[in-house]
């Protein structure tokens, strides 16, 4: 029955993969990325992007940072990084602009919002503008859809129209540190080969996943499917203890059989059982509960404007949502 229902939902929708790198894409401009990428702005220094920013500076390139938290920008500033006050300010010192932001309304404050990126008319300093944060599909179209119709202040290179990329991350707050996030991009698959290195430096791997939107949809089905596992094995953890086996034993056996997963080999969400995580550390610098209720209500957004059933992301969402 379980099976014959997941077919149902998998026959939905229909998945096509597209290759990081086509020959055609490479060949189309030719693109000194790395003078192009050298100014760097970054918005949103919270717990993923201070560190993702951190990385771009040990990497070499030359920051600029705006956060709204006046604390996180003096410690950049003592680290000599330069600091603005507005978004603006951001944009106009910078070839590329980052920004990773809680939520939709965020994204799109610092973008159209008063002094936001797109503040100074229909004129552009940087030449790529990509948003790391998680928000939904539309809301990255129709942001690309607006600097489509900006032109660059100066060209850069084959470029006289900004692009913009949505690329949302996969990973901790400790794979943020450590450099091996993985970036899920949509948009011009041109601009993401020119900003590779701005990846590399943040990430271990970058997947295209098609136009605008792409990527932010690429991350919700993500998401989705973390909760639902994360669920899936503190249940099953929780039972098994009650039934008298002990969660490393469990452990053991999931991550060797078929309930192997994120959750039970990298995330344990039992203390003790796995160093440096979460669980280990009184649950203090994990993913916070309100974010993922905050994907969630993503999913649910989403699957309702595409016509798809979602019992298990309605369940998830009532399970982790608190008041």
């Amino acid at each position: 029955m379980m099976i014959c229902r997941l077919r149902s939902l998998l026959s939905l929708a229909k998945c096509s993969s597209q290759p990081f790198q086509s020959p055609a894409a490479a060949a189309a401009r030719t693109f000194s990325s790395s003078h192009h990428l050298q100014n760097v702005g970054f918005i949103g220094l919270g717990n993923m992007g201070s560190r993702m920013a951190n990385n771009l500076i040990k990497a070499g390139f030359k920051l600029t940072v705006h956060d709204k938290n006046s604390d996180v920008l003096e410690t950049f500033s003592q680290m000599g990084v330069s600091t603005k006050k507005t978004p603006y300010e951001v944009s106009e010192a910078s070839d590329v602009v980052i920004t990773m932001l809680p939520s939709s309304a965020h994204v799109i404050d610092v973008y159209t919002g008063p002094n936001g990126l797109l503040h100074g008319g229909k004129l552009l300093r940087p030449w790529l503008l990509i948003d790391s944060s998680t928000i939904d599909p539309q809301t990255s179209r129709n942001l690309s859809a607006t600097i489509s119709n900006y032109i660059l202040k100066e060209k850069k290179g084959d470029w006289e129209i900004p692009a913009m990329l949505d690329a949302p991350v996969s990973g901790s707050i400790i794979a943020a540190e450590a450099g091996t996030l993985t970036f899920m991009v949509g948009g011009s698959e041109e601009a993401l080969l020119s900003a590779k290195p701005l990846f590399l430096s943040m990430g271990k791997s970058t997947i295209y996943c098609g136009g605008a939107g792409s990527g932010s949809a690429a991350k919700i089905c993500n998401n989705l499917a973390l909760a639902v596992s994360m669920l899936g094995v503190s249940e099953a953890l929780a039972l098994g203890q009650s039934l008298g086996v002990a969660a490393s034993t469990l452990t053991k056996i999931f991550n060797c059989s078929s309930a192997r997963c994120w959750s039970s080999d990298a995330y344990n969400p039992v203390p003790g059982l796995m160093e440096g995580v979460p669980s280990s550390r009184d649950y203090n610098g994990g993913f916070a509960s309100k974010l993922m209720t905050k994907d969630l209500n993503l999913a649910l957004e989403s699957a309702k404007l595409a016509g798809c059933k979602y019992p298990l992301t309605s369940q998830a969402q009532q399970m982790v949502t608190w008041d």
